[in-house]
């Protein structure tokens, strides 16, 4: 377990060292991608040295960000660096298996994360379970410490906190998180071109994906619990690419007395990938994952099981079901 540090404590890791490496979780998400490449961008101003790794690159949806293109799929070559820094990954796993063969020689390790779940891996922990995002913490931390923000940052960050909140919507949104918004616009952020190509440009097939969902959708008997699952055998057919089901369990969760809602992925070596999300801070999906060894977020939690689909699920939702009924929402 790492030490766990302030934001001030990082002012010497970030001015004393001279090369960094940046990674974020697999299969990565609008926080995950904006995090990173703002911190690069920030640490490139500095006169720093950064390589950014990821272990599936970044996705297609997100490709609209200036910066993207330094992201590197990770081989698992090691990585000439002083300081290796993970960022929205509270499992260590999650960086993948070519990213941690990667960062293995790499000295100093830091941990950067908002998941209260998170295992406090690495050298330096810092945990702020209260940020929306860790765009929002990358933000703090370079208005504490005087960093520079080139517009690059700038642009990332507001789609890091935009996505983790999904548009400023979820309950994670606050006070801080919207005066952080508010400041990167006036620093000159496109909102309507960004927000257009967040959430308003989309390939076909996505709709095509949306329509399978449907077609899976389930409901518990009293209509609290939600759930629908995607085959790989969809994928395949649909050419269904990462990130095109982002925020489509939103769907799940706008429906009428709907208390929480999962998302079953069926993946190409038979695991199940499982997303789960709730309505209300008495129903701590978080808890509900980490029966199955996931974590996250009290409203919006993960996990992977071996499959199949078909034993995974009733297993799931059975807890999940227990949760809600002793919640009494």
């Amino acid at each position: 377990m790492g030490k766990r540090i302030s934001l001030a404590d990082l002012r010497p890791v970030l001015s004393e060292h001279a090369s960094f490496a940046l990674c974020s979780h697999s299969r990565p998400d609008g926080d995950a991608i904006g995090s990173v490449v703002a911190l690069k961008a920030i640490l490139q101003a500095m006169g720093k040295k950064v390589v950014v790794l990821n272990e599936d690159g970044v996705p297609d949806n997100l490709r609209f960000l200036k910066g993207w293109e330094d992201v590197v799929v990770s081989d698992g070559s090691p990585v000439e660096a002083e300081v290796f820094i993970a960022l929205d990954t509270a499992n260590k796993a999650r960086l993948g298996a070519r990213c941690l063969a990667a960062g293995t020689g790499v000295p100093l390790w830091v941990n950067i994360d908002h998941h209260v779940s998170n295992e406090e891996y690495g050298d330096l922990v810092y945990v702020n379970e209260r940020a929306a995002a860790v765009g929002e913490i990358v933000y703090d931390l370079a208005m504490e410490l005087g960093l520079p923000l080139p517009d690059e940052a700038r642009d990332a960050l507001y789609v890091a906190v935009s996505t983790d909140t999904g548009s400023f919507q979820y309950s994670n949104t606050g006070g801080r998180t919207l005066r952080m918004a508010a400041d990167l616009v006036e620093r000159g952020v496109a909102v309507g071109e960004i927000n257009s190509a967040i959430y308003h440009d989309f390939p076909y097939r996505r709709v095509e994906l949306l329509e399978e969902l449907l077609g899976t959708l389930e409901r518990s008997a009293d209509g609290r619990v939600a759930w629908w699952f995607l085959r790989q055998e969809v994928k395949d057919r649909l050419k269904i690419q990462a990130g095109d089901s982002e925020g489509l369990v939103d769907v799940m969760r706008a429906i009428r007395g709907v208390v929480a809602c999962v998302f079953f992925e069926e993946l190409k070596n038979g695991d199940v990938r499982i997303s789960m999300r709730s309505l209300t801070t008495k129903v701590n999906v978080c808890e509900v994952c980490a029966a199955f060894g996931g974590g996250g977020h009290v409203l919006a939690s993960g996990a992977r099981q071996d499959g199949p689909v078909e034993e995974v699920m009733p297993r799931v939702l059975a807890v999940l079901t227990k949760a809600v009924e002793e919640a009494g929402v």
